[in-house]
């Protein structure tokens, strides 16, 4: 399969990026799956983009995409929550940018192979970086009962987990995407089905949050990138759906007042300070025009923090 790949929220990111005022800076694409959003920043400027992701697929896909701008652009393999380690390890320290693009990509759902989607049978895979050992066979077929129904409640805010999580365990062991998609439309009552557009959608969801350890690594994530940018430097996330949203518009909110101080306190003691301010008071949303051309755009959000002056406690 071509690694195809449509950037959603395009020009509200480049805008949040805020790429006019540094035509030469660095930035880093965190998530950079088929390439669109680091194609476009560099289009627009004469900057340097490292991009990085933990599918080595993608990054294969974005060097073919990316080559007319291979002396601006350096392919880095890893994890977002690595951001630090690998800007050490390229010999990088401040940055003007960084885009984070969260979730799955188009690509990784539309290939059959590698088992995210519940529309085609394949193995119990889900990992986006295929070097890692825990794959969603493992977590259906070994996790406690109990385990699993928290993953499904908290994940993927499925009100059935609990009768789903005792349904894969007595169908255990489980090998396919059908495997679970069958145990899933038994566990499910026939009138719940009817409520949501597919009744696997939040139990993928969920195994491949947690597979992938997307929501627990994200908090630190975040904070890590804000702490990486220059005096100016701006933070741009893109959500797709509410647990991550939630998570993002916190972990903002901690970097603009991380103040510790009791509400009523006359003065602040703690002295924590401000690592700089929200950009985005409520986040973008795509346009109908942007939704009607690209599925993938409907759930999206867009939130940006702006790095402050001064030092950050992380």
């Amino acid at each position: 399969m071509d690694f195809a790949h449509i950037p959603v929220l395009l020009e509200p990111c480049m805008e949040l990026l805020n790429l006019s005022r540094r035509p030469d800076g660095v930035f880093v694409d965190a998530t950079l799956g088929g390439g669109g959003h680091t194609e476009e920043i560099l289009r627009r400027t004469r900057g340097q983009v490292f991009g990085i992701d933990r599918d080595r697929e993608a990054l294969r896909a974005a060097g073919a995409r990316l080559a007319p701008y291979s002396g601006r652009f350096s392919a880095l393999h890893g994890n977002y929550a690595d951001l630090p380690a690998l800007l050490d390890g390229a010999g990088v320290g401040l940055v003007d940018g960084v885009l984070m693009d969260l979730g799955v990509s188009s690509y990784q759902l539309d290939n059959p192979e590698r088992g995210f989607s519940f529309h085609a049978d394949a193995p119990l895979d889900m990992r986006m970086d295929q070097e890692a050992a825990l794959t969603a066979a493992d977590v259906l077929n070994t996790y406690e009962e109990k385990e699993i129904a928290r993953i499904l409640w908290e994940y993927g805010e499925e009100k059935w987990a609990a009768r789903i999580a005792k349904f894969i365990v007595q169908a255990r062991p489980l090998h396919t995407t059908q495997d679970l998609v069958r145990v899933i439309d038994a566990a499910v009552p026939a009138a719940a089905r009817r409520e949501v557009s597919h009744p696997a959608r939040r139990t993928f969801q969920a195994v491949r949050i947690e597979v992938n350890s997307e929501l627990s690594l994200l908090p630190g994530a975040l904070l890590s990138a804000a702490g990486r940018l220059k005096s100016g430097g701006r933070l741009v996330v893109i959500t797709f759906h509410s647990l991550e949203d939630r998570i993002v518009k916190n972990a903002f909110r901690r970097l603009q007042d991380p103040c510790t101080c009791p509400p009523r306190s006359p003065i602040c003691v703690c002295g924590k300070k401000s690592a700089g301010r929200i950009v985005t008071r409520k986040p973008v949303l795509p346009s109908e025009e942007e939704c009607a051309a690209n599925r993938r755009a409907h759930s999206a959000k867009v939130r940006a923090f702006e790095r402050g002056e001064g030092e950050m406690e992380i």
